[in-house]
């Protein structure tokens, strides 16, 4: 296999669409896209509900199979990759970040962050470090033992990032991360987002309505009808 260069894509998606079946109609969800994302870059989707932005992130984060077209992770296609190999992808090289925060609730922080080292045969101390590191990095060192229950939404969602962030992936994916936040923590979550892939050279894709949360990344894809319309920093005036 070639080895590739530092500058070489981290995701393509080439002439991708997906097509829905709802009873006698077809619903064609992302219409022929093509993109590439560079390693380390922060982008956004956007777009109206139904435009087909949380469709391509899935078809990207390999969550979903394209109807036709092409995913390369990494330069892999990802059609020709087997179940097996999909999972070990997901628990290794891909974070996770959704809107609802996903935490186990009778798990403290703590624990949520440390569960997918441990379905990764990670060691106990190395466990040990690397959450209290993550928690630290996100700003909650102190809140290490509080259950969801006890944490506010934002907080919750960065035991989220964290728990994204464990693994140390190449890629996260975030759909909506801040859907669920009043307006200054979700600003905090979306520099959060931003710090984390710069420092850890770390790729990034959200899809997100939130135009703040947009701003702040390298580039933004805005979707309409399942394809994509521009690629821009979007206007907040």
């Amino acid at each position: 296999m070639a080895v590739r260069g530092p500058e070489a894509p981290m995701l393509e998606a080439r002439g991708v669409s997906r097509a829905f079946q709802t009873g006698k109609q077809q619903v064609v969800a992302v219409d022929q896209v093509s993109l590439e994302v560079r390693r380390g870059e922060f982008i956004a989707l956007i777009g109206r509900s139904g435009s087909g932005k949380t469709t391509l992130l899935n078809l990207l984060a390999g969550l979903d199979q394209p109807t036709s077209g092409s995913i390369l992770f990494d330069g892999r296609d990802l059609a020709g990759v087997s179940e097996a190999e999909t999972v070990e992808l997901r628990r290794k090289t891909v974070g996770f970040v959704f809107q609802s925060f996903g935490l186990l609730p009778l798990l403290s922080a703590y624990e949520n962050v440390e569960l997918p080292l441990r379905i990764n045969g990670v060691g106990a101390r190395e466990r040990r470090q690397r959450v209290d590191q993550v928690l630290k990095q996100v700003g909650l060192g102190k809140r290490a033992h509080h259950r969801p229950y006890e944490l506010s939404g934002g907080e919750q969602q960065r035991v989220a990032i964290a728990r994204a962030l464990a693994a140390r992936p190449q890629v996260i994916f975030a759909d909506e991360p801040t859907g669920e936040l009043d307006s200054l923590t979700g600003e905090a979550i979306a520099h959060l987002l931003r710090d984390v892939s710069k420092e850890e050279n770390i790729t990034v894709v959200v899809a997100t309505h939130d135009l703040r949360l947009s701003s702040m990344t390298d580039r933004v894809l805005e979707m309409e009808d399942g394809r994509l319309r521009l690629s821009a920093k979007p206007s907040l005036a």
